[in-house]
């Protein structure tokens, strides 16, 4: 039976973490990552923990480390202190007067969720409303220097046991990488992102109508974000399902794209959405549309990764989702056990809460910046 909680304190931490594989996209290069975790404590001391994944820089979205700091600590963090709620779907209405800042909302959004589902004394998946007990994870891979690296990298995560991979692609990287991959890997489940660098140029046209004939999965996000008519125009062309990544950040801008026909497969992120809530209202969404979704993910540190796994086990996530294991991304996670995949299965926690533990020892040591406030 719910009861009503109150966030009495909380605290920011940004960590610092390095990729133990340096990752390019069409737009930048990064090594190491800086995210901020949140930390929700009610007054009985029960703890929840959730995750700012954005990036450093403003390429992938509009919003940084330092937006998303300012964000929680002067408008997040205050609107819920001290406020009283029964269930996790509440909390967005506290801030709603905010617009936009998905990122930020997403950390708080998770940390309620991890706080909420820790009270009751069940698993995250369960509050969610999750069904599957394992989820099918695949990889994102970067910019390679050259094919030749790619396909040493492609055929690292296929022995690990990993059943999809996604290429990232670029003007000048895009047709002749995934045909090499194609023609070492005919049966593997291949997908391809553009993070929105193409135009409707006739040379970028041809080059993403090339694609066709590779049997792709999908073809993620191959124009700017806002740009969804060119996404509809695009997939009248094309036989592989265009995926909507950037495009969707709330769910009138499924909606809109639902109408217009400009996606037959949806990236869903829990932090370009704002958090679980609005995740799990786009996954409802789109499964009474018959749009099939996957999980997306922002390189997560353990918090945001376990929460990722968690709305994954919903039963409109039928494609493998970037879940894969922690040590893909880093040598040490910020929880445990880690996440680990097994022939490129994760398990879905059974444990309350978040299903880890949060190592708060290996925390402090990567934090470089840390808030307290209370009620």
């Amino acid at each position: 039976m719910s009861t009503e909680l109150t966030v009495s304190t909380a605290r920011l931490h940004r960590v610092r973490l390095p990729l133990v594989h340096a990752f390019r996209t069409s737009s930048h290069r990064k090594t190491m990552l800086d995210h901020i975790l949140v930390e929700l404590i009610d007054g009985s001391g029960a703890v929840g923990w959730g995750e700012i994944a954005s990036s450093s820089d403003p390429y992938y979205a509009p919003e940084t480390v330092e937006t998303c700091w300012h964000l929680a600590e002067h408008y997040l963090l205050p609107a819920v202190l001290g406020k009283p709620w029964e269930r996790p779907e509440d909390v967005p209405q506290l801030w709603g007067k905010v617009r936009g800042n998905q990122f930020a909302k997403a950390g708080v959004d998770v940390a309620a969720w991890v706080l909420w589902s820790a009270t009751q004394g069940i698993p995250l998946a369960q509050a969610l409303g999750g069904t599957r007990t394992e989820v099918t994870a695949g990889v994102s891979l970067g910019i390679e220097p050259s094919i030749a690296d790619l396909l040493t990298e492609v055929r690292r995560q296929v022995a690990a046991g990993y059943p999809r991979i996604k290429l990232k692609i670029a003007p000048g990287w895009d047709v002749e990488p995934v045909r090499a991959v194609r023609a070492d890997f005919p049966d593997l489940d291949l997908h391809v992102d553009a993070n929105g660098i193409y135009t409707e140029s006739v040379e970028h046209l041809a080059a993403l109508r090339a694609l066709d004939e590779y049997e792709l999965t999908m073809i993620e996000q191959p124009f700017a974000p806002r740009d969804l008519l060119a996404h509809a125009r695009l997939q009248r062309h094309l036989v592989t399902p265009i995926c909507l990544d950037e495009s969707v950040e709330t769910l009138a801008d499924l909606e809109t794209a639902l109408a217009l026909d400009a996606l037959r497969v949806l990236n869903i992120k829990v932090s370009r959405m704002g958090g679980l809530t609005a995740a799990r209202a786009a996954h409802d969404r789109a499964r009474r549309a018959g749009i099939p979704v996957w999980c997306g993910g922002m390189h997560e540190f353990g918090v945001g990764r376990a929460a990722n796994v968690a709305i994954s086990s919903l039963p409109g996530f039928s494609l493998p989702s970037d879940v894969s294991a922690s040590d893909k991304y880093y040598a040490q996670d910020v929880i445990t056990p880690s996440v680990v995949a097994r022939q490129g299965l994760v398990q879905v926690p059974t444990a309350t809460g978040l299903g880890h533990d949060v190592d708060t020892d290996l925390i402090a040591a990567h934090t470089v910046a840390t808030l307290e406030v209370k009620a």
